[in-house]
């Protein structure tokens, strides 16, 4: 039995829906959207929101929305923790916040142009101290599913810790999927060193500049070839262009994006993975069509999620 859709797009909770584990950054996102032209050493006019995010928080919140359970695990700044438990809380998320008293929450400025393209300026903050021991084995023993984002493995120092982390959840029968998050960290961080940290992942979900700085590869074609050899399933995020999917079954299956009018597309990449994850769990047939409806699913959050301003979707969605 498909579990209920409401007329907002949210799927209902219910006993039998899928448990997952998600790991990793939040956020406090301030978004800046000109009006005009940017001018240097004096004032220009823009829209300024403030709005919670982090990669892994907004992708829990939407796995929540696509009909998950979800536990999220992560780290903010001691006097930030009821106000970010209550909104993970607002988005059905179950919270297991740690608190830090030396490190602020992270923080983003995101600058969003006119045609929706971002410039991210970075603050890691309390989320440079999480660590995959803070997984504890009684949380993974619930789960089916356990997510995290490249974020989390750019600023830990015991890259060792990662592969453990895959191999308790896969120990515990939970599939693993990561979102590598950032090209410029990888290539920060190098390629090899990236993805022997993440080796023994069951699904890989990047975008294409990502699938790029992971393989070195232009084409996408090329890039899912290359991944599926490392990955049981790769779903590769074109923007504009869709998405190109691979398995490492032979499967091979492209979808073009939703059509959609983009007001800020901050977020849009963790809507698409949360959902197609949520959706490949509560069918987990792993068959063409099951994928094929995986990957609508994901596109549709994804045409949600840049119709307006902010990562997560509303309380009410």
């Amino acid at each position: 039995m498909r579990p209920h859709v409401s007329d907002r797009g949210a799927v209902q909770i219910s006993a039998g829906s899928p448990r997952v584990v998600v790991f990793g950054d939040v956020i406090d996102d301030i978004i800046v959207t000109p009006i005009g032209d940017i001018r240097p050493d004096t004032d220009t006019p823009a829209s300024i929101v403030r709005a919670a995010g982090g990669s892994a928080a907004n992708s829990a919140a939407w796995l929540a929305w696509a009909g998950c359970h979800v536990d999220f695990v992560g780290r903010v700044h001691v006097t930030d923790l009821e106000r970010h438990r209550a909104l993970l809380v607002e988005a059905r998320v179950s919270p297991h916040l740690l608190g830090e008293p030396d490190l602020p929450t992270g923080a983003i400025v995101v600058i969003v142009s006119a045609d929706g393209a971002r410039t991210m300026l970075t603050q890691r903050g309390a989320n440079a101290a999480l660590s995959p021991r803070d997984i504890g084995p009684e949380r993974l023993a619930r789960a089916n599913h356990l997510h995290f984002t490249g974020y989390s493995v750019f600023r830990h120092e015991r890259t060792s810790d990662f592969p453990d982390l895959i191999r308790r959840a896969h120990d515990a029968a939970a599939t693993v999927s990561i979102d590598p998050g950032s090209a410029g960290f990888i290539e920060d961080f190098g390629r090899d060193r990236f993805l022997d940290a993440i080796a023994g992942a069951d699904i890989i979900v990047p975008n294409l500049d990502e699938g790029r700085a992971l393989t070195g590869l232009e084409d996408p074609a090329s890039i899912v070839d290359a991944l599926v050899e490392r990955f049981a399933l790769v779903a590769l995020t074109l923007g504009r262009d869709g998405v190109a999917l691979g398995t490492n079954d032979g499967v091979r299956l492209s979808a073009p994006s939703k059509a959609m009018h983009a007001v800020d597309t901050t977020g849009a990449g963790d809507a698409f993975c949360a959902s197609f994850l949520a959706e490949l769990l509560h069918d987990p047939s792993r068959d063409r069509d099951a994928l094929a409806r995986a990957v609508s699913r994901g596109l549709d959050a994804a045409a949600r999620a840049v119709a307006g301003v902010g990562a997560r979707p509303g309380p009410t969605a």
